[in-house]
């Protein structure tokens, strides 16, 4: 009997896109560009079909997948992301088997796989980006426009080349995967409980196939779209820390403590304070496709995608500095900072729990806001061919995606500076209040400057590749595959900004063309933040007013250059707010123009040895990337700027072999060996030749100069991997498999500051992205999945889903650091991930609850103020929980409830400023989702 896997998808019925995979030897996967299509699809099922829906559809979907690839993968069908709680690509990947995603802002922004997040994207199999990137946004990816999510933790020689990390291709609906005519699509209500707003998520497609006189044809559309609003609120710590002895040596620096008996050698963060992101994000997304078999052998087909992103954001700051009156602006004098009620840690007397601080700096606020927006544009055509031994594919496609963003930002302080109590660990952060200070009264606050920022990015890239599969007579060696690709991208950033700083001048902050000052709303739900509420222009007032602002800035411009008349960089500033337009700056950029070509060769094998079945592949992949890369070095002598064009270039050969094996002990129980070579290519942008160099005026000084830029010397991350599985398929639905895997890796890219002795610039201390040295990670996983079908009547409806990873890395710090660069935790990687999660499927009843944590992880690292030792920003273990239900009381009707992030467990990180003590950093509070929905499928 034949078993058709049918999914009832959030936006349609196609068939499971793992049959085909599990009815044939798979394609090479650069050459499957066509969705693989099951050949019952046309027919339609025969009378004695057992039709598989739901849950355990998409997890035997995702199991044979997984279970025939030629690669190491993982997979999420459509069901996975249509009955869970999630959005977008990201938060689906979550729940995968090895990946880790780190969130803000109410969404899974970051990917990891295995602990790394030197990723590929792809595209139904097609390099994806966006603007001057190398990948794309998974978030970016509404979870109604996708069919399936494949992750790839080892390559095979005919894969786009993967990243470090491995490569997750997204997988669209192609008309073919459907019998006929269908109209389907969703649309659910998400309620945020901490912004306070309903927002929709929705998705509909239609697709229909017709047998005409020149062969079947095929076409679909679907579009998704998908609306947030958030409201994140963070009470932090500065990781920045000091003694009330000061730590530059200047006796002007040093705080007075009055409190008796606790020294001044205790070490504190330079201020506390309070933020609160802010957002409306809405992703639309449109994509179709076009399929025309002339006859059984081949196949012509047109795809077309449009991926959008628009963001409205405000982002409001305040801070309370506690450092010294000497680092104040012109117009902050003040005192120098009195602490009083000093407590220190009875356990580590270098720590302070909480004091009060008279006197100093006056707190001060900002309001960001800015307005973005990406659209993204992919256009392929392509055929497959198939003969009696030979198939041949090509497919060619055309990316174009822009990036633009336009920001406001308005800049406050108090106006004078009340004293303020603060406790750096309350509930896991900072707390603090300012008593008898109104901090609602607009008399209360001062305008401290206005800033401006437009930004605008665009790439685009042409691809192209052939390919070709060969079957043979010869006994080892089944079939033989051959390809060839070519790939020309461009990238192009311009930016330009301008900042007067206002504070000198005391204008009250109420008097500015933006009206009546509101108060900023908090988001805490906790009680533990004491100061909650300031007073600022709202956004609206901030974006329409923009042009008065701008126009009042400039007004000013000339009381501040009277106050300081040789300071070149206030006249420019000034100067900049003289014409409507943010001006472009001249170094604000880069652009770059990248060749690719690659060929590579693959035998795919298949023999027996005792009994045992050994197939798999053998390849080699050869990569020459051509690249040429433009940007304008900005260079200040003497208070003279001048601006020097940079050009460098970059021409390379990666040869990456590639093998496979696969041992059939059973028809159930198989095993896999694995060794590949990666690489994952610079950012365009790390790879800008200019500089921002400030030569010293100081003879004798301990720099030449100083600056910041790209690193035009970066090289590729490279990383040999070894992985080893056991899979045990006991089961359609169940399996338990298990891997192991080692990465020996060199070169990941951070941003560090260092000093370089340059031929033009002499002693340079210079901050840029650097390769650190030699590193590893290892570990390993294990997946168990079931449903209990042995349990009598509704409690066979009951299934689970566990897995767990174990990761450990590695890594040395830039050889450029000195001999101090140590041997640290690679930034990132949490030692133990896992995922559980319980379903329940019983006729017209559905549920799944899932629950996700990782352990903490090295955020990132750098040194610490005036010591050899490197400290890391480490994030907190994180948890969450999350439930959905569906109930189908027609054939065609589906209600659905969801609840995410249930546990709304704060997000917290932490800094040490020695090896054995340090302070919280951020405690983050996010949104709890609720959503209620339904789907239709006709």
């Amino acid at each position: 009997m034949k078993t058709l896997f049918r999914t009832a998808l959030l936006a349609g019925t196609a068939l499971t896109p793992g049959l085909a995979a599990a009815q044939d030897a798979p394609l090479p996967q650069e050459a499957s560009a066509v969705a693989p299509t099951s050949p019952v699809a046309a027919t339609g099922p025969a009378a004695d079909d057992i039709v598989v829906t739901g849950v355990r559809a998409s997890l035997r979907s995702a199991q044979a997948l997984k279970r025939d690839s030629a690669s190491i993968l993982d997979a999420v069908v459509a069901e996975d992301i249509g009955k869970l709680p999630d959005n977008n690509a990201s938060e689906a990947l979550a729940r995968v088997t090895g990946v880790q995603v780190n969130r803000s802002n109410d969404e899974a922004n970051g990917v990891l796989i295995r602990g790394l997040g030197d990723i590929s994207t792809t595209f139904n199999n097609r390099e994806i980006f966006t603007a001057e990137n190398r990948g794309v946004a998974l978030q970016d990816f509404p979870a109604g426009a996708l069919a399936a999510l494949e992750v790839y933790k080892s390559g095979t020689a005919d894969l786009i080349e993967p990243g470090l990390a491995g490569l997750v291709n997204v997988r669209s609906r192609r008309p073919f995967d459907f019998t006929g005519f269908e109209i389907a699509g969703g649309i659910r209500g998400a309620y945020n409980d901490q912004s306070g707003k309903l927002d929709p998520v929705g998705n509909i497609l239609i697709t229909d196939r017709w047998d005409t006189g020149i062969g079947e044809i095929g076409a679909l559309v679907n579009f998704a779209i998908t609306r947030t609003r958030y409201r994140n609120a963070v009470r932090f710590n500065d990781q920045a820390t000091r003694t009330a002895a000061g730590d530059a040596g200047n006796a002007t620096d040093d705080l007075t403590v009055t409190t008796p008996g606790v020294g001044t050698d205790f070490r504190f963060p330079n201020s506390v304070g309070n933020y609160f992101a802010t957002g409306t994000r809405t992703r639309p997304s449109v994509n179709g496709s076009l399929q025309w078999r002339p006859n059984d052998r081949l196949e012509i087909y047109a795809d077309g995608l449009w991926q959008a992103y628009r963001g409205e954001q405000s982002n409001e700051n305040f801070t309370a500095l506690l450092e010294s009156a000497t680092l104040a602006l012109p117009g902050q004098t003040g005192t120098r900072p009195t602490l009083s009620n000093v407590v220190l840690d009875p356990n580590d007397p270098r720590k302070v729990l909480s004091f009060t601080k008279t006197g100093g700096l006056a707190p001060q606020q900002f309001r960001s806001t800015f307005n973005d927006r990406t659209d993204t544009y992919q256009g392929a055509i392509g055929f497959v061919w198939k003969g009696d031994r030979a198939k041949i594919s090509s497919d060619y496609a055309y990316t174009y995606s822009t990036y633009s963003q336009l920001e406001y930002s308005l800049d406050a302080r108090f106006a004078s500076s009340p004293q303020v109590d603060v406790e750096f660990d309350r509930d896991g952060g900072a707390s603090f209040s300012f008593p008898g200070f109104d901090a609602l009264n607009p008399d209360n606050y001062i305008w401290r400057g206005f800033y401006q920022k437009r930004y605008h990015a665009t790439g685009d890239g042409h691809q192209w590749r052939a390919d070709l599969q060969l079957d043979t007579d010869l006994p080892l060696v089944q079939r033989l595959d051959f390809g060839v690709r070519w790939v020309s991208r461009t990238a192009k950033l311009e930016q330009g900004d301008r900042y007067l700083a206002t504070d000198a001048l005391g204008i009250p902050l109420a008097s500015l063309p933006t009206g009546q000052l509101e108060t900023v709303e908090d988001g805490f739900r906790q009680p533990a933040a004491q100061f909650r509420n300031w007073l600022m222009p709202s956004r609206a007032s901030i974006r329409s007013n923009f042009d008065a602002l701008r126009a009042l800035t400039y007004s000013v411009g000339p009381q501040l250059i009277a106050r300081d008349p040789n300071n070149a960089d206030l006249r420019d500033s000034v100067a900049r707010f003289g014409q409507e337009e943010i001006a472009l700056r001249e170094d604000g950029g880069f652009s770059a123009q990248e060749s690719t070509y690659a060929a590579y060769a693959m035998a795919r094998y298949d023999f027996t040895i005792a009994g045992v079945e050994i197939d798999g592949t053998a390849g080699v992949r050869v990569v020459n990337n051509d690249g040429t890369y433009r940007g304008v070095t900005r260079l200040s002598t003497n208070n003279v700027i001048s601006f020097v064009p940079q050009v460098n270039r970059q021409n390379y050969v990666d040869v990456l072999p590639s093998f496979g094996a696969r041992l059939k002990f059973t028809p159930k129980l198989q095993a896999r060996l694995a060794y590949t070579e990666t690489r994952t290519r610079p950012g365009f942008n790390q790879l800008n030749p200019a500089f921002n160099i400030t030569r010293s005026t100081v003879t004798g000084g301990a720099f030449d100069a100083s600056g910041s830029g790209g690193n035009p010397d970066l090289v590729p991350l490279t990383s040999n991997n070894w992985d080893a599985t056991l899979e045990w398929y006991f089961a359609p639905t169940g399996s338990f498999t298990a891997s192991v895997f080692y990465r020996d890796l060199f070169g990941f890219i951070s941003n560090y500051t260092s000093i370089v002795q340059d031929p033009t610039y002499g002693r340079l201390q210079v901050s840029r992205p650097e390769n650190a040295g030699a590193g590893s990670i290892k570990g390993a996983e294990a997946n168990f999945q079931t449903f209990f079908d042995f349990l009598p009547g509704l409690l066979s409806g009951f299934g689970t889903q566990l897995n767990v990873t174990y990761l450990d890395g590695t890594n040395q710090l830039p050889s450029t650091l000195g001999e101090a660069a140590p041997v640290v935790p690679i930034t990132g990687v949490s030692k133990w991930t896992y995922n559980i999660t319980g379903f329940y499927e019983k006729g017209p009843v559905s549920a799944r609850l899932s629950y996700n944590r990782r352990s903490e992880f090295v955020d990132s690292f750098t040194r610490n103020p005036g010591e050899a030792q490197f400290a890391g920003v480490t994030v907190r273990p994180i948890s969450r929980l999350d439930f959905s239900a569906s109930y189908t009381p027609f054939e065609n009707i589906t209600l659905t409830a969801d609840v995410s992030n249930i546990l709304a467990q704060p997000w917290q990180n932490y800094r040490n400023f020695a090896a054995d003590a340090g302070y919280p950093v951020d405690v983050r509070e996010e949104g709890r989702y609720y959503s209620l929905g339904v789907r239709f499928r006709f």
